[in-house]
């Protein structure tokens, strides 16, 4: 990358940062932990140097220090939540010698190890720090510096699964058969070490056989997480679930290259690796990402719905849910293929489509992007406490309330537990529940309110993620105002519409303007615009120019 190039569209580091810090300021994130809750993080951090790993096995947890654990994660990420282990299971045979695939009903073929940083081991019910993590809700990601749910001597420390350290564990033992559908799921409190911090594209060029993985990885990690995670792709789509990987624009450090969606790990980590500020200031991009990310979300998910079954099963939980789009919205979508030439026969179900398309394609891109507004109304559904009723036993019958369409299953959120709240909840309840336990007094008093902490707070985290975009393409257009760029009309709405720049990755709206020809905009095509405002404080305007 020529430094031409990254020099041509920064944005200066020090405004970046004061656009940033008035963006916390008026959705008022939280600053600074407060002082008795930095000492309460401190002293449980200490507690687990000093015995804490006795004192967990002596509480009953399990020893699983013996499993090849290892964490997949974005570059320089320190809230490590989660290490895998995926393990090809033998034919098995009973006692006569015949192997138990014979038998009725499918046999293990695979087992995935997944474990959970434990948080519950930390923090205290009813304590300073326990107070001030419902506050906070979940981390905050900017790409100056993260907002921390928790105080980093736990994130990045005692709680957080670093390669070589003893840690408390939530651990998953997940058996699959043949073909990916789930058998068993049980989940433990146990004591594990990480073998490996992994990045996805170490893993990737691994799969791809272009690289290779640390002597401490196992040596079939690549090849299972490829298999399962294609196995559980097809098992999406047979429900009818729906993931779709498409281009995310990304904030890059112009010195370093690190780069990150807004809100997300990744944004933080386009930052220095203390935190400041990149000093060679930002830019954007556009980035696919990797198969490897696929396939390890896909073990993150299968998780999540096993926890979902597990807490439909003991009457208590907590849900994430996402209600079916309306049929007016897919009449839209039907409407907006149509117009960008993309052939939908009436038959043919609307993920069966999706997979189908070719970002690549300005039609297909345009069509996924208004795509991915169909499921709107993202919550979560707390039951089992507070009056609330348990889903009934039938899938298929839960009211809406209790869905999460995109997935096409129940789900709950148990895999993120450093960074954000409601994980906590989630996992205690199934640990429970596994071991024959009622879930603990302190989760039952506290699920009423969750759904309504983390709608609060999660409003916060994205309107922060998105006012950052919007701010940082004012300030890399800034100073190109009359410049012409070439981009893509993605959708429009009553004259509105969203353009999509080449370069820089910018995403905003674009008009349309006397001239243009029968009033419209050419939705799904290419187009050239110039640039003629560029301000933080008033945004972008952009003119659409005459085809050529």
């Amino acid at each position: 990358m020529s430094r031409t190039r990254l020099s041509t569209y920064t944005a200066p580091p020090a405004e970046v940062a004061r656009a940033l810090d008035a963006l916390r300021a008026q959705y008022e994130a939280p600053t600074a932990f407060p002082p008795e809750v930095l000492a309460e993080a401190e002293a449980t951090a200490t507690a687990w140097a000093q015995d804490g790993p006795a004192r967990l096995l002596a509480d009953g947890a399990r020893d699983a220090r013996d499993l090849q654990l290892v964490t997949i994660d974005p570059p320089g990420s320190m809230d490590l939540d989660q290490a895998v282990l995926l393990e090809r299971l033998p034919a098995q045979t009973d006692r006569a010698g015949v192997p138990t695939g014979d038998a009725p009903g499918p046999a293990a073929a695979y087992r995935v190890h997944y474990a959970i940083a434990s948080l519950a081991t930390f923090v205290t019910p009813g304590g300073a720090l326990d107070v001030e993590l419902r506050r906070r809700g979940e981390t905050i990601y900017a790409p100056d510096a993260a907002t921390p749910l928790h105080p980093e001597v736990l994130s990045h420390g005692a709680a957080s699964l670093l390669e070589d350290m003893d840690r408390p564990a939530c651990l998953w033992t997940i058996d699959l058969d043949a073909r990916g559908e789930v058998l068993s799921a049980r989940v433990e409190r146990s004591l594990v070490r990480s073998r490996a911090r992994l990045s996805y594209s170490q893993v990737q060029a691994a799969i791809d056989e272009a690289g290779s993985l640390p002597p401490s990885v196992p040596a079939d990690l690549p090849v299972l997480l490829s298999e399962i995670g294609r196995l559980r792709l097809e098992r999406e789509a047979a429900r009818g679930g729906i993931s779709m990987t498409t281009p995310e624009q990304i904030i890059e450090a112009a010195e370093t290259g690190a780069a990150g969606t807004a809100g997300t790990r990744e944004a933080a980590s386009a930052a220095g690796p203390d935190g400041s500020s990149a000093t060679g200031g930002y830019r954007l991009a556009y980035r696919v990402p990797v198969p490897a990310e696929q396939y390890n979300a896909q073990i993150s998910l299968l998780t999540g719905m096993c926890a979902a079954r597990i807490m439909v099963e003991c009457g208590v939980g907590i849900l994430r849910t996402l209600p079916p789009a309306r049929p007016e919205d897919y009449a839209r979508l039907r409407r907006v293929a149509a117009a960008l030439g993309i052939d939908w026969p009436a038959a043919q179900p609307y993920p069966e489509l999706v997979r189908g398309l070719d970002h690549a394609v300005p039609a297909h891109a345009a069509f996924m992007d208004q795509a991915m507004s169909l499921f709107r109304g993202s919550g979560y559904f707390a039951f089992g406490a507070g009056g609330v009723a348990v889903p009934a036993d039938d899938e298929a019958s839960d009211a809406e309330e209790a869905v999460h369409s995109a997935i096409a299953a129940r789900y709950a959120h148990v895999t993120a537990p450093l960074r954000r709240l409601v994980d906590r909840y989630g996992e205690e309840i199934c640990i429970a529940a596994c071991a024959g336990r009622s879930a603990p007094e302190w989760v039952l008093q506290a699920l009423p309110d969750l759904p309504g902490i983390m709608e609060q707070t999660g409003k916060r985290a994205r309107a922060i993620g998105r006012g950052a975009l919007t701010a940082l393409e004012a300030l890399v257009l800034r100073g190109h105002e009359g410049e012409v760029f070439n981009g893509v009309i993605t959708s429009e709405r009553e004259g509105r519409g969203e353009l999509v720049l080449a370069e820089p990755a910018v995403v905003t709206e674009i008009r349309a303007g006397k001239g243009v020809s029968g009033g419209g905009l050419p939705v799904g095509e290419c187009v050239r615009v110039r640039l003629l405002t560029a301000d933080p404080a008033t945004g972008i305007r952009f003119q659409l120019l005459p085809a050529s």
